[in-house]
């Protein structure tokens, strides 16, 4: 493994305010020392910062790059983002017992970039985004990305406590709720993180 490859810590929420940016930034700080020792960059990317639209090309994603190319600034720098990375660790909110529209949007708006890379699914929400790690496993497998196995998901301490209602109405991280995700997340986030490496070594056996 080479320092070249880098794995993507997606922030995947979008409305004001949000906790994701947050929560993408517990997830890293907790594979940090991981990554390095394996060789591996591991950047932050805000979905936010992209400002999507809902879809608004006039050609069909699948097309790109080698029968059509996107003409708006937004998609460009989506695809160019998503391209350059060898793999995701993709933190998604969990909205209404599904993926947020806007999450789902920006996977819509793109096809051969994520196509066979590996990817980590990890959720959060009240009861750790169940229903949007099982939605998001069907997407990414059909839309032939490598998804890990281990899928952590993680519930805001208390439930629907203060440190939910914090996350939800002031896009704040509560104290107990990193302290619990401390205890009793990080294994599985690393044994994750475990994974998305052994796919990541598959690909350059399968290429060597």
């Amino acid at each position: 493994m080479t320092s070249s490859k880098s794995i993507a810590v997606v922030s995947m929420s979008t409305r004001t305010p949000r906790v994701g940016p947050h929560v993408a930034a517990f997830v890293k700080k907790t594979l940090d020392a991981d990554a390095a020792a394996s060789g591996l960059d591991l950047p932050l990317v805000d979905l936010a910062d992209f400002k999507l639209p809902v879809y608004d090309e006039s050609v069909v994603p699948f097309m790109v790059p080698d029968q059509a190319t996107f003409s708006h600034a937004h998609s460009l720098a989506w695809s160019s983002e998503i391209k350059r990375h060898a793999g995701y660790v993709l933190v998604l909110p969990e909205y209404n017992f599904t993926l947020a529209g806007s999450t789902k949007n920006a996977i819509d708006y793109l096809a051969h970039e994520w196509r066979g890379k590996p990817v980590v699914i990890v959720t959060y929400g009240v009861v750790g985004g169940t229903y949007a790690s099982e939605h998001a496993v069907h997407i990414f497998t059909n839309l032939k990305l490598r998804v890990a196995e281990t899928k952590p998901q993680l519930a805001f301490a208390g439930n629907r406590g203060p440190d939910m209602f914090a996350a939800v109405l002031e896009g704040k991280l509560g104290e107990e709720t990193v302290k619990l995700w401390g205890v009793e997340k990080s294994e599985s986030l690393l044994k994750a993180f475990d994974e998305l490496k052994e796919l990541l070594k598959e690909d350059g056996e399968a290429k060597s």
